[in-house]
């Protein structure tokens, strides 16, 4: 689905790990998303979920994948203590239900990070908080399985 120059996934700085998975999230590369994330991460989403496991944090990347999602983030701070990075970014995104509605979500995310064998950082927790009045991603109950 990605047809723009690819996207790095190989991030030597904490600090743009979010950034990098905007430009992933951004371009429609599902495979780059979930490349930011260990393997035993964990995320809650802007509306409530937690996934912990690879097929949700793929069923929910495909999902905002065909929402047309758009996500800007803007740093605040990131703090690194050997091996762990904890970050926090404001973010605005944009996307379209299901039934066509067009949705604007604001919040900020809390993202802890691991630094890999390789050097690299990849997300170990995801946690978006939307702010109050920010309409919700779905409108029902979501299916078992780690979601």
């Amino acid at each position: 689905m990605n047809d723009q120059v690819p996207v790095t996934t190989r991030i030597a700085d904490p600090a743009r790990l979010p950034f990098a998975y905007a430009d992933a999230l951004n371009a429609g590369d599902a495979d780059a998303v979930l490349a930011l994330f260990h393997q035993d991460a964990t995320m809650r989403t802007f509306s409530g979920e937690v996934l912990t496991d690879r097929e949700a944090l793929r069923a929910e990347t495909l999902q905002s994948i065909a929402a047309r999602a758009r996500l800007t983030n803007k740093p605040r701070s990131t703090l690194i203590g050997g091996d762990t990075a904890l970050s926090i970014v404001d973010w605005d995104l944009e996307a379209t239900l299901p039934d066509g509605t067009r949705i604007s979500p604001t919040g900020t995310t809390t993202a802890v990070a691991r630094r890999s064998a390789d050097g690299s950082w990849r997300f170990a927790v995801l946690h978006c908080q939307g702010t109050v009045g920010s309409p919700q991603w779905r409108t029902t109950e979501p299916s078992a399985g780690g979601r």
